[in-house]
């Protein structure tokens, strides 16, 4: 069933959602309204819901890559943590994580929006289900016109942010740039090629806050295409990511046809027209930039041969420049057809972690990562990962990205490292990525 509304913005309407039906449960996957991200969906009061914890070796674990391919049919949402690679490669060490390895619900209706052309839609399968919700949606449209205009909610006021100066640090910068020096001795002797080296900081969440209001922050001050907001419930209750992602990990059409977006190599934005044109001309005629990129774009196609048909596999862009509100970005994409006998679940384990976020070779230099990092990963490097009513798969890499767990909120920094990395640039990269998102949580 589908329906076309009158339009409401996202957040009025994820707003409106949540004072009926609460904020667990709640799924907005975003977008900045660019050709990559025009579309939303909005989805409260999930009709099913499935966790995992834990790694191999705990009691009770599940394998969340099986548990994914137990899902029936219907608009499934959710996280799958980095540390889910430890199901791949159980040899590997892996930090254990106190967030769920897995968390996916089903929603039954959703909200669709287009971004651009202001269209708002709502779509599902269960009828009683679908009447509840089609009647609170037509009560929010009895509003007259002059109403209307100021429907668009913003920023409240009443609820605190995170002060800037009240984050711990897991890495100094200074030990940052140490550990960007062992890797590059690794390098050096032949161990790894390349390794995505990330820190966290850490805060306590004030008394009254609200995770809505949190995340409207952090979409305003850094837009992107792959952004989301999905709020657990159930065995995860108390669990969140809010994430303003630029990066697609991996898209499947309903027809089979895949499409990954690695991104490598970042300079921030400047006010100044001339030097921020200077920062993307830097970042495009950086050897050690297209050298990390094109790098990661190997690992893929090769990852991608692995479940794709023999011959499929195309790099459609390499090395192009793309610019977002914070940051200029290299990102290349690769596509290829899924092979007949395999399924998304497949796809994402074949690809599992993500290239991007890990290094090359690949599970050498998780091991190395393991071995220099504090702490778990958990979602952050993870993705946040949509399946449609069709079949069709899309999903991010949780990068840019705000955790919560209970009382605490964790945001994750990465950069990748080759050999001629220079420390000093990759701690100060490492500020250009966390300290927009650190500010737009204040």
């Amino acid at each position: 069933m589908q329906k076309q509304c009158k339009w409401l913005e996202p957040d009025f309407l994820a707003e409106k959602l949540t004072e009926i039906w609460g904020i667990d449960g709640l799924i907005w996957l975003d977008g900045d309204g660019s050709k990559l991200g025009k579309k939303a969906i909005l989805g409260v009061d999930p009709v099913q819901q499935i966790c995992c914890h834990g790694v191999p070796s705990d009691i009770n674990a599940k394998n969340p890559f099986n548990e994914l391919r137990k899902l029936g049919s219907g608009h499934w949402t959710g996280w799958l943590s980095y540390e889910a690679g430890a199901w791949i490669e159980p040899k590997n060490s892996w930090k254990p994580s106190n967030m769920s390895i897995l968390w996916v619900a089903k929603h039954d209706p959703v909200f669709k929006l287009d971004l651009q052309r202001k269209e708002l839609w709502i779509e599902g399968n269960d009828k009683e289900r679908f009447k509840i919700f089609l009647n609170f949606i037509e009560q929010l449209n009895q509003v007259d016109n002059s109403k209307k205009a100021k429907r668009q909610i913003t920023i409240k006021k009443e609820y605190k942010g995170i002060d800037i100066n009240s984050w711990t640090w897991s890495t100094d910068i200074e030990i940052y740039a140490q550990q960007v020096e062992k890797i590059k001795d690794l390098i050096k002797k032949g161990d790894i090629f390349q390794a995505n080296l990330s820190t966290h900081c850490i805060a306590n969440l004030p008394k009254e806050y609200s995770i809505l209001e949190l995340y409207k922050k952090l979409r305003k001050a850094c837009p992107a295409p792959f952004s989301g907001l999905v709020v657990a419930n159930g065995e995860a209750q108390g669990q969140a990511i809010l994430s303003s992602s630029p990066e697609r990990f991996l898209r499947k059409s309903n027809s089979g046809k895949v499409e990954t977006r690695p991104i490598k190599g970042t300079r921030p934005r400047h006010k100044e027209v001339i030097k921020d044109l200077d920062n993307a001309a830097d970042l495009i005629c950086s050897s050690k930039d297209r050298a990390e990129n094109i790098m990661i774009v190997d690992i893929l196609r090769n990852d991608l041969g692995k479940v794709c048909t023999p011959g499929s596999i195309n790099v459609t862009q390499l090395v192009g420049l793309e610019s977002y509100q914070q940051v200029h970005h290299l990102t290349s994409v690769v596509e290829g057809l899924l092979d007949n006998n395999q399924t998304w679940v497949d796809l994402i384990e074949a690809c599992w972690p993500g290239g991007s976020i890990s290094g090359a070779p690949k599970i050498r230099a998780c091991q190395r990562l393991n071995e220099l990092e504090i702490g778990s990963r958990g979602p952050y490097c993870g993705s946040l990962i949509h399946m449609d009513w069709d079949g069709t798969l899309d999903s991010n890499l949780l990068i840019r990205t705000v955790i919560l767990n209970g009382k605490t909120i964790k945001v994750h920094g990465g950069c990748g490292i080759v050999a001629d990395s220079i420390p000093s640039n990759e701690a100060e990269e490492l500020k250009w990525k966390l300290l927009p998102i650190l500010k737009a949580l204040e």
